[in-house]
């Protein structure tokens, strides 16, 4: 049994990179399932419900500062690569049909919990919060929401199974519908996105090298904002609206964004410290929980389909309305609900001039997922929970 929080933390930082370090080197199906944000969760969790660790005063100190310290820093550095001058120039068009998939998502889950929320638990509210966080952002929001919310750890197992296995049918169907468009496009009378492409939306040629200055700037980088954030929040009033931890979240995002606006942006390594702090993060979620909320896992599933199906539906309802191509429906519902590592990848098989487009529309989505997942748990509240 481990007895030292340095110990314990060592621990947090293997899991937090050994799967993500398997991924890169092995081709294993379970990949494509389940990916390494999951199961280094599901790994923890594990470890933890086995009594590698006992959670003694300075343990449970060594989790609170990580998550109270780490995750402001991580939605930092996040945004701090968005370009919002590019996002900007991408077009009217293309901007409505990004805003369609969001709020088609929001749309959809509010219905889902009208519809079910007499057979969901009590803390369901929080769960389907953080999972929209993550699915108009990414991760690091669903994480950011689920912090602010007060989210049990043993819940947060629902949640990332959820975004993981209902993301993975979902990338598959868009994929799928690739060579659907031509017909689709047709029918619909479509105005075809790659016609739409502005100069702006290149992509940002910046160097990419990292090194160990640039990660140790970073990281320090992160940490000091982090803690302006923590402080501006505690003078900020705080309501069951806005918490201080809501606030903190909410100002980090902010100061990432205002800091997209400097020479920062141009300097490499933030995505990859931001990565690397979220597989931290999350390995901390997990080392307090247990897998007693597990059995509600299928439930919790069975809404992230509703959900998708919702969402499948309004932007169909959207493409006829304003005659968006289905490349467009696809990349801005992928920008939302997966993210910068799917999106691009499924605007270049549409026709690779749109990938950048991939790249920038995800961006918007790190930029309001926080908001957008806060706003939904505000109302759950409100619809009664």
């Amino acid at each position: 049994m481990i007895q030292s929080a340095w110990a314990y933390v060592g621990l947090l930082l293997v899991c937090a990179g050994v799967f993500p370090f398997l991924e890169k080197r092995m081709a294993w199906r379970i990949f494509t399932v389940l990916p390494p944000i999951v199961l280094t969760y599901l790994a923890v969790t594990a470890l933890s419900v086995g009594g590698f660790w006992q959670a003694d005063a300075d343990m449970t100190a060594a989790r609170k500062q990580i998550l109270d310290w780490l995750l402001p820093a991580l939605m930092f550095l996040l945004l701090v690569n968005c370009d919002m001058k590019a996002i900007l120039a991408l077009g009217p068009r293309i901007l409505l049909g990004f805003a369609c998939a969001t709020l088609s998502i929001l749309l959809a889950f509010l219905a889902v919990f009208a519809l079910l929320r007499g057979w969901l638990p009590s803390d369901s509210w929080q769960v389907l919060s953080s999972v929209s966080g993550g699915w108009i952002g990414g991760t690091a929001n669903m994480v950011a929401v689920s912090q602010a919310v007060g989210i049990r750890p043993e819940s947060m197992a629902n949640a990332l199974l959820t975004d993981a296995i209902c993301y993975a049918v979902w990338v598959l169907v868009l994929f799928a519908s690739v060579p659907l468009q031509m017909r689709f496009n047709q029918r619909n009378r479509s105005v075809v996105m790659v016609d739409l492409l502005a100069p702006a939306a290149s992509g940002d040629g910046g160097p990419r090298q990292l090194d160990a200055g640039l990660i140790l700037l970073w990281l320090g980088l992160g940490l000091i904002v982090g803690n302006a954030a923590h402080a501006m929040a505690a003078a900020l009033p705080s309501s069951p609206v806005l918490s201080t931890g809501s606030w903190t979240m909410l100002l980090a995002t902010g100061l990432g964004l205002a800091a997209s606006f400097t020479p920062l942006r141009r300097l490499a390594g933030s995505m990859a410290v931001s990565n690397a702090l979220l597989a931290v993060v999350v390995a901390a979620l997990a080392s307090g929980a247990d897998f007693s909320g597990m059995s509600q896992a299928p439930l919790y599933i069975l809404c992230g389909f509703l959900v998708l199906g919702i969402h499948a539906v309004l932007m169909l309802f959207a493409a006829r309305l304003f005659k968006f191509d289905l490349a467009l429906c696809g990349i801005a519902s992928l920008a939302n609900i997966g993210g910068v590592a799917s999106a691009p990848l499924l605007a270049a098989t549409y026709a690779p001039a749109l990938a950048p487009i991939g790249v920038l529309l995800a961006m918007l989505g790190y930029l309001l997922g926080t908001g957008g997942g806060l706003l939904l748990a505000r109302i759950f509240q409100m619809m009664g929970v």
